[in-house]
């Protein structure tokens, strides 16, 4: 079993009050619902262990959140009573403690009191939603936990950025299965706000299509928020576990991640945009600090926004190539590489 980080991992060694603009960097947001922002999701956003081929990110949650990610997506498991950030097995990979996750987000938000953000997280275990009490709870997140008025919401029944941060109500927190909001009302059905296109994708050219939850009828999902999950996997073979993993295609990192190009993050939301008819809130991608150049992701965002991406540099180190910075095994490196050119036939 990989040993998990410690607490101090998560522990910032110095904050002080944000100096950017309000309303997640941008002015123009301020009177936008919140439904009606795009803003970049980390996938498996605590999932940053090097060298192991399971991490979704390069860049700790800290660094992801100052860089511009406003959507934090991650599995949980509660092995022994206590909720952690594990990929598929906490075997495979544990990232720690829900606590201490969230202990540094809080910490953040303490210090960023303009910046409204979205936690969406899988009840892998299918425990009960009153199990994510005191993990919030501990890390005096509650105050700033948005609570609807109702079970669901359509498009122009969110308030806006402006709104959620004079209330200092500036998260939302999902979950995807069993989400009871009469036992945890700031914990919300992932699901009767959002939908999502096909989850865990494999195929390069992500059909922009409704798969999650199943069955919904198209005149409900045009009336809801919608995710675009945008990370490209390959399935992988470990020995003692039961069935392959999905890891990220390391190489395919800077055209997937890209403004423009087949495959691209950028053609995607054009894409979804058209068929939808506005584009995707969440715009979900692991590695987001790769791309044809750094900050690339954010920049397709702000067009999707109709605002101008104004950072000069991004995001937490000088790095483009993906396959150079995550150093792969040499036989993550075989593997992948085969799966690259059998993408490139494609």
């Amino acid at each position: 079993m990989l040993n998990p980080p410690t607490s101090t991992d998560l522990t910032p060694t110095r904050l002080h009050p944000t100096k950017e603009r309000p309303c997640n960097g941008y002015i123009e947001y301020c009177n936008r619902r919140f439904s009606n922002v795009s803003m970049v999701v980390a996938h498996n956003s605590p999932f940053v262990v090097p060298g192991n081929i399971a991490s979704n990110q390069k860049l700790h949650v800290l660094t992801q959140l100052a860089d511009g990610i406003r959507g934090l997506q991650f599995q949980t498991h509660m092995p022994n009573g206590t909720l952690r950030l594990c990929h598929t097995s906490c075997d495979l990979l544990d990232a720690g403690t829900l606590e201490s996750y969230l202990q540094a987000v809080s910490s953040w938000l303490a210090t960023h009191p303009y910046e409204v953000i979205a936690i969406m997280m899988g009840n892998d275990d299918r425990v009960s939603p009153k199990s994510y009490i005191q993990p919030f709870e501990r890390a005096e997140m509650l105050p700033y936990l948005y609570v609807p008025g109702n079970s669901t919401l359509t498009l122009d029944q969110w308030p806006t950025l402006s709104e959620m941060i004079i209330q200092n109500k500036r998260v939302v927190v999902m979950l995807d299965y069993l989400a009871n909001q009469t036992e945890v009302p700031w914990l919300l059905n992932e699901f009767s706000y959002q939908w999502q296109t096909p989850f865990s994708p494999t195929n390069p050219t992500f059909p922009c299509i409704q798969q999650r939850p199943p069955n919904e009828a198209e005149e409900v999902s045009r009336n809801k928020m919608f995710m675009l999950n945008h990370n490209l996997n390959v399935e992988f073979s470990l020995n003692g576990l039961t069935g392959p993993i999905l890891i990220p295609v390391y190489t395919e990192l800077t055209r997937v991640n890209a403004i423009s190009g087949n495959s691209s993050l950028g053609l995607n939301v054009q894409d979804c945009t058209k068929i939808w008819g506005r584009p995707p809130n969440w715009l979900l991608v692991d590695y987001y600090n790769f791309g044809n150049f750094n900050g690339s992701v954010f920049q397709v965002a702000a067009t999707a926004n109709n605002v101008s991406y104004g950072k000069s540099s991004c995001c937490g180190m000088e790095v483009v190539s993906a396959a150079k910075a995550l150093k792969p095994t040499s036989t993550e490196r075989l593997f992948v590489t085969a799966i690259s050119i059998l993408l490139c036939l494609m």
